[in-house]
């Protein structure tokens, strides 16, 4: 039986999310001041000793690698804890402050923008719910945002590390309900110069899906459950799956695309499972008897009828996620799915109850895994495009690694 200290060091591993195992490789060096930093963030307050138990680095390579986030002021010193015996250990803290990022979600019917810190807190926040908005719309709506976000720091700007970039694959191109004919822009504009040209700053791009699941990973349940497959419900329906803490793309970067997947129901003429599944659909569904309904708060006030359609949207999606959801658990088996998005907390929450009542009644498959809301819910996708800069720069990734041994 393992003592309860070898106990107590795995465990400190498991909770961790992404591996924080360091590196011997030869010029390393930043590679593992990404993991100490990351073992910092997720365990502290936490001493030297710790880390070094964490990490699996040497007390000394701790020592000076702590040392070079202390002189760049991305961590603090929190006071020293008495131990047993001996001089008392330092505890080391992130500190938030230490670096900032933007991230940036564009939809189809909305633009939301937060300035996020180190630990993950949201210190700033805009939203404009705008169907179909264009370049134009976006970068008039972040280059104000931004300077507003922006103003309380007045004459010491804080130290950013880049703008992230979330949307959605073929945003031009996916035919929803009421798209206008010039939204093809989309197709073609640069974003990296449309959002470069609001602040001098490196620009990160990423599928909304896969950056609501990197943002789980970083800041929600996937700190404590690494394997996982994300849905997120916006206008459209999107996926991302995670494997041990990593984020897997597939062949051609499209994995996870869940709202593709085709439906036979004699309950829809939908051909797809994002024509069910995805607010846009809701909003067919309610508008078909009558009932207007543009905007994620709108679903809060709906009348009786109302209210007894959208049961009946959560009945048949439900239904239709069954199989899906049954397919991920057997083909990847992850410790959990997480649904988020702009659904509301409430729809969502009663949607993930009515797909695992359904589940609870499939027999003869090995393991099924769970379905929870997400942690990072409505604001996944911005959160986890201003990680993005942070996972260039800072935190460590299996890229990074690979960039590291072919240095």
């Amino acid at each position: 039986m393992p003592s309860l200290e070898a106990s107590r060091k795995s465990n400190r591993k498991r909770t961790a999310g992404a591996s924080l195992s360091g590196t011997n490789l030869e010029r390393a060096g930043d590679y593992n001041q990404r993991v100490i930093l990351q073992a910092i963030r997720v365990n502290g307050p936490v001493t030297r000793v710790v880390l070094a138990e964490i990490t699996g680095l040497t007390p000394p390579a701790v020592a000076n690698i702590t040392k070079r986030l202390l002189d760049d002021r991305l961590i603090l010193e929190a006071g020293r804890v008495q131990g047993a015996r001996g001089q008392p250990a330092m505890n080391l803290v992130i500190n938030p402050e230490g670096c900032l990022s933007i991230g940036v979600n564009i939809d189809r019917d909305h633009i939301t923008i937060v300035l996020l810190d180190l630990m993950g807190a949201v210190r700033a926040r805009a939203t404009q719910e705008i169907e179909f908005p264009l370049p134009a719309d976006v970068a008039r709506f972040c280059q104000i945002q931004v300077r507003r976000m922006l103003a309380p720091w007045k004459d010491r700007p804080p130290r950013l590390s880049g703008i992230g970039v979330a949307l959605p694959d073929d945003l031009g191109r996916v035919d929803l309900p009421h798209r206008p004919e010039n939204y093809d822009v989309w197709s073609s504009v640069d974003i990296g110069k449309l959002l470069g040209d609001i602040l001098p700053l490196p620009v990160f791009l990423e599928n909304d899906a896969a950056a609501a699941a990197l943002g789980e990973l970083q800041f929600g349940h996937g700190l404590h459950k690494p394997s996982f497959f994300y849905v997120l419900i916006s206008s459209g329906l999107g996926g991302g799956m995670v494997v041990e803490g990593n984020y897997f793309r597939g062949a051609q970067g499209r994995s996870g695309e869940i709202g593709f997947l085709p439906v036979r129901s004699p309950q829809t003429a939908a051909r797809s499972l994002q024509g069910v599944v995805s607010l846009s659909a809701l909003y067919a569904h309610l508008e078909a008897s009558g009932i207007a309904a543009s905007r994620p708060d709108h679903l809060a006030d709906l009348s009786d009828e109302g209210q007894a359609l959208v049961e009946s949207w959560i009945a048949l999606s439900a239904k239709l996620l069954v199989q899906p959801f049954v397919g991920i658990s057997c083909v990847v088996n992850p410790e959990a799915i997480y649904i988020g998005g702009r659904l509301p907390t409430q729809l969502i929450d009663r949607l993930v109850e009515a797909v695992n009542a359904r589940l609870a009644r499939v027999e003869d498959v090995p393991a099924l895994a769970p379905v929870e809301r997400a942690a990072t819910s409505a604001d996944g996708p911005a959160v986890g495009a201003a990680l993005l800069p942070f996972m260039d720069q800072l935190l460590p990734s299996r890229a990074a690694l690979m960039k590291t041994s072919q240095a």
